[in-house]
């Protein structure tokens, strides 16, 4: 009997090897198209009047070099934006770096709004309703507090709206790691994991239905249409409800060309399980099908069980091998190549104990309907948050 068992988990390993290597033989054609947009999209400037802006910025504390990742903002080749920023607190620690900016570019209009009013379970989107009714303008971006952006970001993210079929546009992001090995672990996941998950949705989809937080760019007009901030503000993807909501008016989301940073905090392990799990429940209750589907992607563990189960089998080291190094090709083309992360190159020694984690992580996320954020619990259910009172 347990031979036979082992026989079973043997194959089972093997197909979960293969189809694996196609999930990132798919990565891989993926980031080749990327790059061939990116570079036909390089160096145009777009020829139509460029709109005005208005960036909202929800805030809750600081982030690592928060006031440089404020000040980019500023620094934009635009002709006509402006900066709100919004917190719940009016003690927020974020605040004081909000009014060095404003003291730092007097002539850019710069605005805080404090919204101590909670209106659901989700603070940001409660402060983006209660801050948009002092944005002056119709072509609208939301980004989080800790993106750094370089100067022709607004131009490049703005130009496909003119092409009214186009209702979003949205961003690949690398993350910036602090000094902790969690942090060093959320980056590399980031680039080599995430990201690569996108692209292939991109190319599977013929596009992509959803929003990313790093670039949320739209019009007020279909924001309306969907009901508005309020309409998702108890929801915990915020982001892909956005774009799926804006993809359900018949529009498109354009994957734009550019790529912004996000800094990152330096996680304690706990911390780092965490957020993780948090984002792993999230992803899981907005696109369930594709997250069980990841169960196909899990290559250097699928690989490793193959090995152990057919007792280090010749064809089992080579298809180690063969997965190690479609895993790090992966890597390289996604993390360097599309995402241009230098990170990636000196913590990719680290991807075999990422892939651990993943599946660690993934598996516990299957066996529950709690989250913690900013220090709060909640239940997850169908994507709405409820607090979980102490």
């Amino acid at each position: 009997m347990i031979p036979q068992i082992i026989r079973i988990v043997e194959i089972i390993a093997a197909c979960g090897t293969v189809s694996s290597a196609f999930y990132y033989l798919l990565c891989l054609w993926s980031a080749a198209a990327f790059l061939r947009e990116r570079k036909a999209g390089e160096g145009a400037r777009p020829t139509q009047a460029l709109p005005p802006i208005s960036i909202l910025k929800p805030l809750k504390g600081t982030d690592p070099e928060i006031y440089e990742s404020f000040r980019s903002h500023c620094l934009q080749d635009y002709p006509e934006y402006e900066i709100i920023f919004g917190v719940s607190d009016p003690n927020d620690a974020a605040i004081d770096s909000v009014k060095e900016l404003q003291q730092e570019f007097p002539n850019r209009r710069i605005q805080l709004v404090v919204s101590e009013k909670i209106l659901g379970a989700n603070v940001k989107v409660s402060n983006l309703a209660q801050m948009l009714s002092e944005a002056r303008y119709d072509h609208l971006i939301v980004n989080d507090s800790d993106i750094r952006v370089e100067p022709d970001y607004l131009r490049r993210v703005a130009a496909p709206l003119a092409d009214s079929r186009v209702g979003m546009v949205t961003c690949l992001y690398c993350g910036v790691a602090g000094a902790t090995l969690g942090s060093r672990l959320e980056a590399l996941g980031i680039s080599t994991e995430f990201c690569p998950s996108v692209l292939a949705a991109w190319q599977l989809e013929g596009g992509i239905r959803f929003g990313l937080g790093s670039t949320l760019a739209f019009r007020r007009g279909e924001l309306e249409k969907i009901g508005g901030f309020a309409s998702f503000v108890d929801y915990l993807a915020d982001d892909y409800e956005l774009g799926k909501r804006i993809a359900g008016l018949g529009l498109i989301v354009k994957l734009s060309e550019v790529v912004v940073e996000t800094y990152l905090p330096s996680y304690r392990l706990p911390e780092f399980f965490a957020h993780q799990l948090r984002w792993a429940r999230g992803v899981r209750d907005a696109r369930a099908g594709g997250y069980l589907g990841l169960i196909f992607t899990f290559g250097f563990v699928w690989a490793l069980l193959a090995l152990a189960a057919s007792q280090a089998a010749l064809w089992a080291w080579s298809a180690l091998a063969i997965t190690l190094l479609l895993r790090f090709a992966v890597a390289f083309v996604v993390g360097f190549g599309a995402l241009r992360d230098r990170q990636v190159l000196k913590y990719a020694w680290l991807l075999p104990l990422r892939d651990l984690l993943a599946v660690a992580v993934w598996i516990v996320s299957l066996g529950g309907h709690t989250v913690t954020w900013g220090g709060d619990r909640f239940c997850l259910k169908d994507g709405k948050l409820t607090r979980i009172l102490p």
